[in-house]
């Protein structure tokens, strides 16, 4: 078995493996673990555009963990490319893909017009992504191959998540034995946090002798997921207080969502507020219908799920704007008030235009609770940064900047480390560790070696790796 490691090799975003593994017949075949998008630079930019470094057409499937951006963003560019085969995801991820690839698509195009790049793919080549796309079910046994088994676990971290185990075959159907395989191969996508309200727990692992691990988190632990929401609360009783406007940039799927269900709670029990929350983001609120659809694939405490006829992501103080015109009346309300709007790393979508009227003032702030890639406006203003660039503005940085750790849809180094100890327990013989940054890397590498006792490496982009 071979692997190659075309994206968040040292790095967050772009995640994209290839696995080369013999069938039961002792035929070589090809799969892809992602096709995703590298964030924090143009769409257009330089590593998107480049030329897979393989063929697409010698690509027999490709199995998508999850449909975030990073994961799925460049499926449609692969199959302009010539890949023909089965793109396989667990069905709710289905529609969240498509939104994501037709958002990706759009920005693309505006980006295309601003700086005259060109886009990476057409809305043909979406639809024909998903002429190529087989819904499975979690536990479903895949035989893509003689001998070879494929499997979606869940993940825990978005509506539809999934690590994914793949099982080769160690001896032929004539009992011959087929190189050196009989291994199996798990690769997380990503791994959710902890406890996460509305979302199933991340199932554990029973067996793995090769991980292909993320590691976003790996350097650090989350708060509490109680804290969250006291954190949650003083954020919004702040904003209330100094009569300001507090600024939420979430990512569509998931974080927005999760969000939603957070406000919700704390206006039920704790917080009596009419303080008028705007969700100001189209995809975010498609999305949260593909929620409110696959409400079985969810999880709710038991006293929401005696109230079958209740909306978990609505409540009166929320007011959806889906127009642009609608997005534009924000502006006339008088603070306080509540605005979550994507983009979640502040890279373009609605939150930049309330980014540039808003940040000035120290009466506001900005609440991030999701991961920032390196070169995104959120990075720079999660780090401190006076000043930023908005529409070719010089945007100065006066309102409150914090974060919430526990928000986030990944698992931190605790998280991690106990999903990688399986059931059988027995440890992985090699993990390789990507999507995340190098300092993470480094650092869940060495806690590994620590903690497992086993081999971990930290791939480089396009290098690959006999296992």
């Amino acid at each position: 078995m071979k692997l190659t490691f075309h994206g968040a090799a040292r790095e967050v975003t772009g995640s994209c493996h290839q696995v080369e593994v013999k069938d039961a017949n002792g035929k070589i075949r090809q799969y892809l673990f992602d096709c995703g998008m590298f964030q924090g630079e143009h769409m257009c930019g330089s590593k998107n555009k480049d030329a897979f470094a393989f063929d697409p057409s010698t690509i027999e499937a490709i199995f998508v963990s999850h449909p975030h951006a990073d994961h799925t963003g460049r499926l449609a560019k692969i199959v302009s490319q010539g890949f023909t085969g089965t793109i396989y995801m667990v069905e709710p991820c289905v529609g969240l893909a498509k939104l994501v690839l037709e958002d990706a698509h759009h920005i693309m195009k505006e980006e295309a017009e601003k700086c005259g790049s060109e886009v990476l793919y057409e809305m043909e080549d979406v639809n024909r992504v998903f002429e190529q796309v087989k819904a499975v079910s979690y536990h479903e046994h895949l035989e893509v191959a003689p001998g070879i088994v494929v499997m979606f676990h869940e993940a825990g971290h978005v509506l539809g998540s999934s690590y994914i185990s793949l099982d080769a075959p160690a001896v032929a159907p004539n009992g011959a034995m087929v190189g050196e395989e009989g291994k199996r191969l798990v690769y997380s996508g990503d791994i959710g946090n902890d406890n996460v309200p509305i979302l199933p727990d991340t199932e554990p692992m029973s067996h793995a002798d090769v991980v292909i691990c993320e590691s976003t988190y790996g350097h650090r632990e989350h708060e509490p997921i109680e804290q969250r929401s006291s954190m949650l609360r003083d954020a919004i009783q702040h904003t209330i207080h100094d009569r300001g406007v507090l600024m939420i940039p979430a990512f569509s799927i998931e974080r927005t969502q999760e969000l939603l269900y957070e406000i919700d709670q704390l206006l039920q029990k704790d917080l009596k507020t009419k303080i008028p929350i705007f969700l100001d983001s189209p995809m975010a609120i498609r999305a949260t219908e593909l929620y409110r659809h696959f409400q079985n694939y969810l999880k709710f405490d038991a006293s929401l799920i005696a109230q079958p006829d209740k909306d978990f992501f609505s409540f009166p103080n929320l007011r959806e704007t889906l127009s642009r015109e609608e997005s534009k009346e924000i502006n006339n309300t008088t603070p306080p008030m509540i605005i979550i709007a994507g983009s979640g790393m502040m890279s373009g979508g609605r939150i930049m235009h309330h980014l540039r009227r808003y940040l000035p003032d120290h009466k506001n702030r900005v609440l991030i609770i999701g991961y920032q890639a390196q070169g995104t406006l959120g990075r720079k203003i999660y780090e401190g940064a006076k000043r930023v660039k908005i529409f070719g503005d010089d945007i100065p940085v006066h309102a409150q900047v914090s974060a919430i750790g526990a928000f986030s849809a990944h698992g931190d180094m605790n998280k991690l480390t106990r999903w990688l100890r399986p059931e059988d327990g027995v440890i992985p013989k090699k993990i390789f560790l990507v999507h995340g940054d190098p300092e993470a890397k480094e650092v869940f590498a060495t806690h590994l070696r620590h903690k497992l006792g086993t081999e971990v490496v930290i791939p480089e982009y396009q290098s690959s790796h006999e296992v």
